[in-house]
């Protein structure tokens, strides 16, 4: 383990005013929003898509780095020249999803694990090779009558912690990723004591299995209230108590969060994202790892046609920006409508 690369690398992607695209679409989910669009799943769509995203121009003005797909990573941008290359090329540090998915728990109804530790070390050694330098791994807890169990908080925390710990053993730093789904009915008050007990639990194995907290991200849920809850906080109420859980959660040393958008809408991730940087004297960088945030408004514009590119581009950009804004807490409602 290299102390000082990993804290390098954290560092650059923490850089000011800029964010993480999240385009490591499985190819069950890459797969339903091409569907959205009427557009077929293949090898070469899902590869002109992300090629779309990954060349934008001026892009990397926003965006610090790319979660990329196993797939992806070893994909071609229209010139010929290998996606991770293309990347780094323009300041933008490649990344990769190294997890397995979320399996059913056996045992606990209801609940996930998240599988792909077996042969973890030489992925990630492969996957160095191919020029990515940073990994993520996604635990899911939900919230549901009965759930989450402190066995499946436990059970995915260990995972994680053992996930990031072969990381840093590979040189690659880890984006630790606990999310507490927002799917359910549940008020803001349980989501905070859930997200809370995740985050503590996650902790508490990161330094267990000796994780170079420096040298690590943190990609968390917002505390936030479940979408079928007939009361919605507001986003103020949002900001304050994210930030409130975190800072009796998260150490300082930690050098970054880089919040999940977690189904919110592009407008709602950005307004919360804003709010949350305008809270003072916060101990971490706080910035974004959006997926559907920054890439609905493209998806939608591309529809899988050539000639769309163009306008798909700019509407990432436009997108990419505004996070960029809120990233440093100068974001305005009034900007969505503003030409990118």
């Amino acid at each position: 383990m290299n102390k000082n690369e990993l804290a390098s690398i954290a560092q650059s992607i923490m850089q000011k005013g800029k964010g993480i695209l999240a385009a490591d679409e499985s190819f069950p989910s890459i797969e339903k929003r091409f569907k959205s669009i009427g557009v077929e799943s293949n090898e070469e769509n899902r590869r002109a898509y992300r090629d779309l995203l990954l060349t934008a121009e001026g892009s990397e003005e926003f965006i610090s780095g790319v979660i990329l797909f196993d797939e992806t990573i070893r994909q071609k941008a229209g010139d010929g020249t290998p996606f991770p290359q293309a990347l780094s090329k323009r300041g933008i540090l490649p990344g990769i999803k190294v997890d397995g998915g979320a399996k059913d728990m056996p045992g606990f109804p209801g609940e996930k694990i998240t599988e792909g530790l077996d042969g973890l070390r030489d992925r990630l050694k492969e996957y160095h090779d191919l020029g990515a330098r940073f990994a993520k791994w996604r635990g899911v807890i939900d919230i549901a009558e009965g759930i989450p169990t402190t066995g499946c908080i436990e059970a995915n925390a260990e995972a994680l912690a053992r996930y990031a710990a072969l990381c840093q053993e590979a040189d690659i730093v880890p984006i630790v990723e606990p999310e507490v789904l927002m799917d359910g009915g549940h008020d803001l008050a349980r989501c905070y004591e859930v997200t809370t007990t995740t985050l503590r639990t996650v902790f508490s194995r990161l330094v267990a299995h000796r994780v170079f907290l420096e040298g690590m991200l943190l990609k968390p849920n917002m505390v936030i209230s479940g979408a079928k809850c007939p009361t919605q906080a507001t986003a103020q109420e949002v900001a304050e108590a994210t930030v409130c859980c975190f800072r009796r959660t998260v150490p300082a040393a930690v050098p970054g969060i880089v919040f999940l958008s977690g189904g919110q809408s592009s407008e709602r991730a950005t307004e919360h994202l804003n709010l949350i940087n305008m809270i003072a004297d916060l101990p971490w960088e706080i910035s974004f790892s959006y997926g559907r945030a920054l890439q609905e408004a493209p998806l939608m514009t591309w529809k899988g046609l050539a000639e769309n590119v163009p306008a798909a581009q700019k509407a990432y950009s436009h997108r990419a920006k505004l996070n960029s804004l809120a990233r440093k807490g100068q974001y305005e409602s009034k900007m969505e409508s503003m030409a990118a």
